[in-house]
């Protein structure tokens, strides 16, 4: 009997210990506070016509979950999924669109791209080689980063200063719809306390720049029955605003969904109300994971 009591006490102590040491990388969690299921979420966000994916530039579980949400998609949507990505600027197009035909081998691509994330190999090659093996389209949907850079220096007054070439890159409707009083841009200005630099309206130009650039090539490759799926740091898309915002001014009338990265202490901060508005699903991530590099 003693002997059975003393393997029931370590048999609990060993599951005490395992529970304790149980450190998870992530965890899903839907916008009502509860706990998600992978297959559930890809179900659910399947039904729409967009997904954003808001990231965290060197986090690698963003990174991981990209890709195999990418699969996951494909086995749904097939053919009709297509990428999208803050991380290449439009002006990288044909190249992309080259290389994803065959035409030539990665090196010869590589070297074309202007920008180039550092840490593309690591953390979106592997999408972008998914996207050929299915032969599936992958939009560089970024603003050439040199205009943006004139944009957040002259503010809108640079737009009647370029050709009509480079202005085919920027997203047609910034001048139009900007409005510097919307969440996304207001905030940029909060967070400088009282320190609001004199050049703030081109801070937040610039922007929305980004984003109604990123908006605008998301529509202009988007036909009814296709699935977008775009990649974006999570500033872009956090509370329907950035990208999701324009989206919906420009085009309204779509099904768009998005899913945020959050760490865990950023998760434990954050208010019922943030949690439920933020986005539709959201990966709190290990507070000290181990970062790619940019």
């Amino acid at each position: 009997m003693k002997h059975l009591q003393l393997t029931f006490l370590l048999m609990i102590f060993f599951v005490g210990v395992s529970s304790a040491q149980d450190k998870p990388a992530y965890e899903l969690y839907k916008n009502n506070g509860k706990k998600a299921k992978y297959d559930k979420m890809i179900q659910d966000l399947a039904k729409n016509d967009m997904v954003f994916f808001g990231e965290y530039h060197t986090n690698p579980i963003s990174h991981w979950l990209q890709l195999e949400m990418s699969k996951s998609f494909y086995e749904i949507m097939g053919e009709k999924l297509f990428f999208g990505a803050e991380m290449f600027e439009n002006g990288n197009q044909l190249v992309i669109d080259e290389y994803l035909k065959g035409f030539y081998k990665e090196d010869k691509m590589l070297a074309e791209i202007t920008q180039l994330w550092g840490n593309y190999n690591t953390d979106y090659r592997p999408l972008m080689e998914f996207a050929k093996e299915k032969n599936l389209r992958f939009i560089a949907s970024n603003i050439p980063r040199r205009y943006a850079s004139m944009i957040n220096k002259k503010g809108m007054a640079a737009l009647k200063e370029l050709s009509p070439e480079a202005l085919a890159m920027i997203g047609p409707d910034l001048e139009k719809y900007f409005d510097p009083t919307v969440k996304a841009y207001a905030e940029m200005a909060d967070m400088m306390g009282g320190h609001v630099p004199p050049n703030m309206l081109n801070i937040q130009t610039a922007q929305a720049s980004k984003d109604a650039t990123m908006a605008h090539f998301s529509l202009q490759n988007y036909s009814s029955g296709d699935f977008l799926f775009h990649f974006e740091g999570s500033y872009h898309s956090n509370y329907d605003q950035g990208i999701i915002w324009w989206i919906n001014k420009i085009q309204p009338g779509l099904e768009i969904a998005s899913i945020t990265t959050v760490t865990g202490s950023e998760w434990e901060e954050m208010t019922d109300e943030e949690k439920e508005t933020i986005a539709d699903y959201i990966i709190v991530v290990a507070d000290h994971m181990t970062n790619t590099k940019r």
